[in-house]
Protein backbone atom coordinates (compact mmCIF):
# COMPACT_ATOMS: atom_id res chain seq x y z
CA UNK A 1 0.00 0.00 0.00
CA UNK A 2 1.40 3.37 -0.97
CA UNK A 3 1.75 6.45 1.37
CA UNK A 4 0.18 8.94 1.55
CA UNK A 5 2.49 12.63 1.17
CA UNK A 6 2.29 15.07 4.55
CA UNK A 7 1.91 17.79 2.49
CA UNK A 8 -1.79 15.61 0.70
CA UNK A 9 -3.60 15.37 3.76
CA UNK A 10 -6.09 18.11 5.04
CA UNK A 11 -5.13 20.60 7.47
CA UNK A 12 -6.21 20.09 11.26
CA UNK A 13 -8.68 21.99 12.44
CA UNK A 14 -9.68 23.08 15.73
CA UNK A 15 -14.27 23.07 15.74
CA UNK A 16 -15.11 26.70 17.34
CA UNK A 17 -17.16 26.09 20.33
CA UNK A 18 -20.72 26.55 20.31
CA UNK A 19 -21.65 29.84 22.36
CA UNK A 20 -23.88 29.27 25.16
CA UNK A 21 -27.48 30.46 24.03
CA UNK A 22 -28.03 31.58 28.08
CA UNK A 23 -25.21 33.78 28.18
CA UNK A 24 -26.01 35.49 24.58
CA UNK A 25 -29.16 35.82 25.33
CA UNK A 26 -28.77 37.80 28.30
CA UNK A 27 -26.19 39.90 26.84
CA UNK A 28 -28.66 40.87 23.78
CA UNK A 29 -31.43 41.50 26.39
CA UNK A 30 -29.22 43.94 28.48
CA UNK A 31 -27.93 45.44 25.30
CA UNK A 32 -31.42 46.29 23.97
CA UNK A 33 -32.10 47.78 27.41
CA UNK A 34 -29.60 50.25 27.52
CA UNK A 35 -30.33 51.16 23.94
CA UNK A 36 -33.92 51.76 24.88
CA UNK A 37 -32.55 53.58 27.75
CA UNK A 38 -30.51 56.01 26.49
CA UNK A 39 -32.08 56.37 22.87
CA UNK A 40 -35.44 55.34 23.60
CA UNK A 41 -35.23 53.56 20.61
CA UNK A 42 -32.97 51.08 18.96
CA UNK A 43 -30.02 51.04 17.69
CA UNK A 44 -28.48 52.01 14.62
CA UNK A 45 -24.74 50.21 13.83
CA UNK A 46 -22.80 51.73 10.65
CA UNK A 47 -19.58 49.24 9.72
CA UNK A 48 -16.91 51.60 8.55
CA UNK A 49 -13.70 49.68 7.01
CA UNK A 50 -10.44 51.59 6.23
CA UNK A 51 -8.44 49.09 5.31
CA UNK A 52 -8.95 45.81 6.83
CA UNK A 53 -8.34 42.11 6.13
CA UNK A 54 -11.54 40.85 5.93
CA UNK A 55 -11.33 39.00 9.23
CA UNK A 56 -13.56 41.54 11.83
CA UNK A 57 -15.84 41.51 9.33
CA UNK A 58 -16.73 38.00 9.48
CA UNK A 59 -17.13 38.72 13.27
CA UNK A 60 -19.57 41.63 12.03
CA UNK A 61 -21.34 39.27 9.68
CA UNK A 62 -21.84 36.35 12.58
CA UNK A 63 -23.00 38.90 15.08
CA UNK A 64 -25.63 39.65 12.28
CA UNK A 65 -26.55 36.38 11.52
CA UNK A 66 -28.58 33.78 12.95
CA UNK A 67 -27.20 33.10 15.95
CA UNK A 68 -27.05 35.76 17.40
CA UNK A 69 -29.77 37.91 15.52
CA UNK A 70 -29.42 41.10 16.51
CA UNK A 71 -32.67 42.61 14.50
CA UNK A 72 -34.92 40.82 17.19
CA UNK A 73 -33.34 42.89 19.96
CA UNK A 74 -33.97 46.37 18.33
CA UNK A 75 -29.95 46.10 17.00
CA UNK A 76 -29.56 46.57 13.39
CA UNK A 77 -27.09 47.46 10.36
CA UNK A 78 -28.13 51.01 8.34
CA UNK A 79 -26.40 51.75 5.15
CA UNK A 80 -25.92 55.19 5.71
CA UNK A 81 -23.90 56.97 8.53
CA UNK A 82 -26.77 59.79 8.50
CA UNK A 83 -28.62 57.26 10.15
CA UNK A 84 -26.42 55.47 12.61
CA UNK A 85 -25.88 56.13 16.21
CA UNK A 86 -22.55 54.07 16.34
CA UNK A 87 -20.09 53.82 13.70
CA UNK A 88 -18.34 50.39 14.22
CA UNK A 89 -14.83 50.56 12.69
CA UNK A 90 -12.34 47.59 11.39
CA UNK A 91 -8.72 47.49 9.80
CA UNK A 92 -6.01 50.17 10.41
CA UNK A 93 -6.48 53.65 9.06
CA UNK A 94 -4.77 53.84 5.59
CA UNK A 95 -4.25 56.81 3.93
CA UNK A 96 -6.44 56.73 1.31
CA UNK A 97 -9.65 56.11 3.51
CA UNK A 98 -9.07 58.55 6.23
CA UNK A 99 -11.28 61.01 4.69
CA UNK A 100 -14.17 58.33 4.16
CA UNK A 101 -13.92 57.93 7.96
CA UNK A 102 -13.95 61.37 8.69
CA UNK A 103 -16.68 61.99 6.11
CA UNK A 104 -18.63 59.63 7.83
CA UNK A 105 -17.96 60.56 11.28
CA UNK A 106 -19.08 64.40 10.73
CA UNK A 107 -22.41 63.32 9.03
CA UNK A 108 -23.23 61.12 11.83
CA UNK A 109 -26.44 62.95 14.48
CA UNK A 110 -25.63 63.13 17.38
CA UNK A 111 -25.39 61.50 19.58
CA UNK A 112 -22.41 59.46 17.85
CA UNK A 113 -20.33 56.93 19.38
CA UNK A 114 -17.21 55.40 17.71
CA UNK A 115 -16.00 52.12 18.34
CA UNK A 116 -12.55 50.26 17.10
CA UNK A 117 -13.45 46.82 16.34
CA UNK A 118 -9.70 44.82 16.34
CA UNK A 119 -6.23 45.29 16.78
CA UNK A 120 -5.64 46.81 13.58
CA UNK A 121 -8.12 49.53 14.27
CA UNK A 122 -6.74 50.36 17.96
CA UNK A 123 -3.18 50.79 16.29
CA UNK A 124 -2.69 49.22 13.09
CA UNK A 125 -2.08 45.89 14.03
CA UNK A 126 0.00 44.12 12.31
CA UNK A 127 0.10 46.21 9.73
CA UNK A 128 1.59 48.74 11.63
CA UNK A 129 4.60 50.52 10.41
CA UNK A 130 3.36 50.11 6.35
CA UNK A 131 4.24 53.49 4.55
CA UNK A 132 -0.37 53.49 3.89
CA UNK A 133 -1.32 52.99 7.46
CA UNK A 134 -1.19 55.76 9.84
CA UNK A 135 -2.43 54.24 12.50
CA UNK A 136 -5.46 53.10 14.05
CA UNK A 137 -9.07 54.62 13.66
CA UNK A 138 -8.47 57.25 16.65
CA UNK A 139 -6.17 59.02 14.26
CA UNK A 140 -9.08 60.57 12.11
CA UNK A 141 -12.02 60.91 14.96
CA UNK A 142 -12.29 60.21 18.52
CA UNK A 143 -12.79 56.72 19.59
CA UNK A 144 -15.31 55.89 22.46
CA UNK A 145 -14.74 52.42 23.08
CA UNK A 146 -12.43 49.81 21.89
CA UNK A 147 -12.98 46.05 21.34
CA UNK A 148 -9.13 44.11 20.95
CA UNK A 149 -8.57 40.61 19.29
CA UNK A 150 -7.44 39.24 16.07
CA UNK A 151 -10.36 39.18 15.51
CA UNK A 152 -12.04 39.84 18.58
CA UNK A 153 -15.35 36.82 18.88
CA UNK A 154 -19.17 38.14 18.68
CA UNK A 155 -19.35 37.97 22.39
CA UNK A 156 -17.10 40.43 22.95
CA UNK A 157 -18.60 42.46 20.48
CA UNK A 158 -21.46 42.33 21.77
CA UNK A 159 -20.72 42.90 25.22
CA UNK A 160 -18.35 45.60 24.16
CA UNK A 161 -21.79 47.50 22.82
CA UNK A 162 -23.62 46.91 25.97
CA UNK A 163 -21.00 48.19 27.92
CA UNK A 164 -20.49 51.39 25.97
CA UNK A 165 -24.34 51.87 26.44
CA UNK A 166 -24.70 51.45 29.98
CA UNK A 167 -21.51 53.96 30.53
CA UNK A 168 -23.00 56.41 28.98
CA UNK A 169 -26.35 56.40 30.18
CA UNK A 170 -26.10 59.49 31.96
CA UNK A 171 -24.98 61.52 29.25
CA UNK A 172 -22.57 61.11 26.40
CA UNK A 173 -21.05 62.79 23.27
CA UNK A 174 -22.95 65.03 21.74
CA UNK A 175 -25.06 65.32 25.25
Amino acid sequence: MARVPAWFSPPETIAAGAPDGDTVAALAARLEAAAQRRLGRSLALRHVNTGSCGGCELELRAVDGALYDLQRHGLRFVESPRHADVLLVTGPLTRNLRAALEQAYDVTPDPKWVVAIGDCALDGGVFKGSYAVLGGAGMAVPVDLTIGGCPPPPERILSGLRSLLEANNDGGPGT
